[in-house]
């Protein structure tokens, strides 16, 4: 301790002991840094020295430590992979090198050809800029020679009708009353819709001696009628209803015209007026023989030679059925072509015959001083004749077993009740209808009655008299369904009716079924009639028909559809040109003030007439179904065409009258989703297709989660009030083409079919065009009909279930 405190107080006396120990303290921390050195550094460089130079000692003289050449060292075992990865990495880094410079080559080569096509790209939008200049300039002068030879219409100014007017120059005669010189065409614009008024009976006198089945079918019928109006200053036409009367003779003809000079928009003269009388009865009298109806139109089932003005009045049908449909489940099946008899008669005349029954002199006999004014004597005796043969099974009645229905003078009277004469009718093949003997009396109601009656059960009218004016006659081709034969031929009848062969017989009756069903069975249908003839003959368009409308329901879509290549292939059927347009409707108005004009040309299988009298429409006429079928690639080849062309410039065209068209699907479906999603996605891709209309039949809607494909068209579906077959024929407001497919939601048709279905409706517009053919034939053994869903050589009718027709053919 005390040497440490005086070391601590920097004592003297021990001050060089501790200058030496600091010396060699300093020594030996150099001597110490000095030899880590020398191993650090010497020993590691004599080690290298030693492993480069260390050779095997296998010959004597051989230096062991020395340098080596730089290739023996690769013959060391663990270098050798080293070596051998650097010679793989340059062989491919030479490799890498040329392909790199060919690419640089072949880049250059494209860099080369992009140039050029820059400039080919240059040079086509110079030459497309000038074609679109000189389609530009095309359009331009076309438009201008369009609007030279087409100059812009207005419509025309429409005339009211004032209560004093009297502009027509009166005829000389009204009885030679005219369309040109008895009714004004001011009042009826062809853009006028035809707008007709109807006179409410019971506001004037003679209304209460109307019959009161008449009267009431006749209300019924004009307040559903669609050209009715209510405002009489704008009509066109105006109708009074005066019979039938409840009795005969209640009312003289001076006092009924009294009152039809006034009503209200008489005018002087009644010009634009219709009288219409109806007749339910065969005894209904010429209630307007001495009655002047100056210019108005008359219309009813009797007339006199020296009354009716052709062309002007109307012959129309007797009112039979006034207050209940007729029962159509009654009506016999027009097959078997031919009946127990070859035809009948029954009926009586009242007025005592200028001979006896039973005295039968020859025509050549009474032909040989002047001729008869009534050939009712020979006609008898011709018929009892035929019937005495016995060539044929005939019934002729001359006298009737009850008594006889009322009738005009020289007119034969009706025998029986009706239900009587239409159980003889069910079983005659024809039924001969003698006119009354009096040439003057031209038409009365029970020539009617007989001719309503026979169209009725399919009995073939055999009229004799060709003097008669038959219902409707100047818009009706008569001799489709009937035969109107001279009197004077008579003994030639029987000859007549037995060369008929049995397809144009069962042509006939069913053309008679046609009209009795379109014009004569209802009262609706023969006002219908009567104002379709006027507005015909005064050349005005039928009013478009009452569309369907749709209830949509809602539905999501968004599944993408694909294309079955199956469904797309088509063949080697060349089918012309495929429109991928976006959907568009088809024109409304075509040629709507000129519909009038052109349907009277018909081809020469088409029926009824030269036109059909309720088109309803502005589009072609709705003819008679006259089925086309397409089997598999094939087809019947279409009867007519149009302004189109034919052949190859048909077929380029692909529609002729209409060259841009498309068709609407209309599938009907029950509570099949999967397979109604199915039957969609077949449709994606289908040319020509503007829209998908679903008809849902059931009451229970589609599921909230369905999803439905996208193919590219809309899909709608349309909810129905009722499940009905029928839907499928509905004229829904959502269609806005005129071509419709129906087809059924499990039908499998390629589009090649459906594109070939498609372009023959377009030749035959007015026919049904479908694919599933059926036969049928009546089995004459068992009296029923035979049924064949096979596939066959023999077809007779087309199944909806997959069939091309227009919007409106089933309306």
């Amino acid at each position: 301790m005390t040497g440490y405190t005086m070391l601590r107080n920097g004592g003297v006396g021990n001050g060089g002991q501790t200058c030496v120990l600091r010396w060699s303290n300093r020594i030996r921390l150099t001597w110490l840094s000095f030899t880590l050195f020398i191993i650090l550094v010497f020993f590691p460089l004599i080690a290298h020295y030693y492993l480069t130079t260390l050779d095997e000692a296998d010959e004597a003289g051989k230096r062991i430590f020395g340098p080596r050449a730089g290739n023996e060292l690769c013959e060391v075992k663990h270098v050798l992979d080293l070596c051998r990865i650097r010679e793989s990495v340059s062989e491919e880094l030479l490799q890498l090198e040329a392909k790199r410079q060919e690419l640089n080559s072949e880049i250059a080569k494209l860099n080369l050809k992009i140039e050029a096509c820059k400039k080919s790209i240059e040079n086509a939008k110079q030459d497309l800029l000038q074609l679109k200049n000189v389609i530009s300039q095309t359009e331009h002068s076309y438009k201008e020679l369009m609007a030279q030879n087409q100059p812009k219409l207005s419509l025309p100014i429409r005339l009211l009708p004032e209560k004093d007017d009297i502009g027509l120059p009166p005829p000389k005669v009204l009885r030679s009353c005219r369309l040109h010189n008895c009714f004004d065409y001011s009042r009826c614009p062809l853009t006028s819709g035809f707008p007709v008024y109807v006179y409410d009976s019971d506001q004037f006198a003679f209304g209460s001696h109307l019959d009161p089945l008449v009267k009431q079918a006749f209300q019924a019928t004009a307040r559903a009628n669609v050209y009715v109006t209510e405002n009489a200053d704008i009509a066109c036409l105006y109708v009074i209803l005066v019979g039938e009367m409840q009795e005969l003779g209640v009312l003289r003809p001076a006092d009924l015209e009294k009152q039809l000079y006034s009503l209200p928009h008489w005018r002087t003269d009644g010009h634009n007026h219709v009288i219409i009388n109806l007749s339910r009865k065969s005894d209904t009298q010429n209630l307007l023989y001495n009655v002047s109806t100056g210019r108005a139109m008359v219309a009813q089932s009797t007339f006199y030679a020296a009354q009716y003005r052709p062309g002007f009045d109307l012959v129309v049908s007797p009112l039979v059925h006034a207050m209940s449909e007729p029962n159509f489940m009654e009506i016999p099946p027009q097959v078997p072509v031919k009946r127990k008899y070859l035809f009948t008669f029954q009926g009586e005349k009242i007025e005592s015959l200028r001979s006896s029954l039973q005295e039968a002199r020859s025509f050549e006999e009474e032909m040989e001083g002047d001729p008869p004014a009534d050939y009712d004597d020979r006609i008898i005796a011709t018929l009892k004749a035929v019937q005495d043969s016995k060539l044929d099974q005939v019934l002729v009645e001359f006298t009737c077993k009850n008594q006889p229905k009322p009738s005009l003078p020289t007119e034969w009277a009706l025998c029986g009740e009706r239900e009587d004469r239409l159980e003889l009718l069910k079983l005659s093949t024809f039924a001969l209808i003698i006119t009354p003997g009096d040439p003057r009396l031209v038409i009365s109601s029970g020539c009617a009655t007989r001719l309503f009656e026979a169209l009725e059960v399919g009995a073939v009218p055999v009229v004799l008299g060709e003097h008669v004016q038959l219902p409707y006659q100047d818009v009706l081709q008569w001799s489709e369904a009937a035969l109107v034969v001279p009197k004077p031929r008579v003994t030639e009848v029987h000859f007549l009716l037995r060369s008929l062969s049995d397809s144009d017989l069962l042509a006939m009756r069913r053309q008679g079924r046609f009209l009795w069903e379109t014009y004569f069975s209802t009262a609706d249908s023969i006002f219908s009639t009567v104002l379709a003839v006027i507005r015909t003959r005064i050349q005005i368009p039928a009013a478009p028909i009452r569309e369907e409308a749709a209830a949509e329901i809602p539905h999501r879509s968004g599944k993408a559809a694909g294309t079955d290549p199956n469904m797309a292939d088509n063949g080697d059927l060349d089918l012309g040109p495929v429109e991928t347009e976006p959907p568009y409707a088809s024109p409304k108005y075509l040629r709507n003030f000129t519909l009038t004009v052109t349907d009277f040309y018909r081809s020469w299988n088409s029926a009824p007439g030269p036109f059909h009298l309720f088109p309803h429409t502005p589009f072609d006429p709705v003819l008679p179904s006259e089925a086309k079928f397409l089997g598999s690639g094939t087809g019947f080849r279409p009867i007519g065409g149009g302004a189109g062309g034919s052949g190859k410039e048909f077929q380029a065209s692909l529609g002729g009258n209409v060259p841009r068209e498309q068709f609407t699907v209309v599938m009907l479906t029950y509570e099949r989703e999967e397979v109604l999603m199915n039957s969609l996605e077949r449709l994606n891709g289908l040319p020509y297709l503007n829209k998908v209309v679903v008809v849902w039949n059931s009451p229970k809607l589609p599921s909230e989660d369905l999803l439905w494909p996208d193919i590219g068209v809309p899909i709608m579906v349309v909810r129905t009030e009722k499940n009905s077959l029928n839907n499928r024929f509905l004229p829904w407001n959502e269609i806005e083409t005129e071509a419709i497919l129906s087809i059924d939601d499990d039908a499998h048709l390629r589009h090649d079919e459906i594109m070939f279905g498609f372009r023959v409706w377009r030749e035959a517009r007015d026919r049904i065009v479908g694919f599933p053919g059926r036969y049928h034939a009546w089995d004459i053994p068992h009296q029923s009909w035979l049924y064949n869903s096979n596939y066959s050589c023999e077809l007779s009718m087309v199944l909806t279930g997959a069939a091309f027709f227009h919007k409106l053919a089933g309306s």
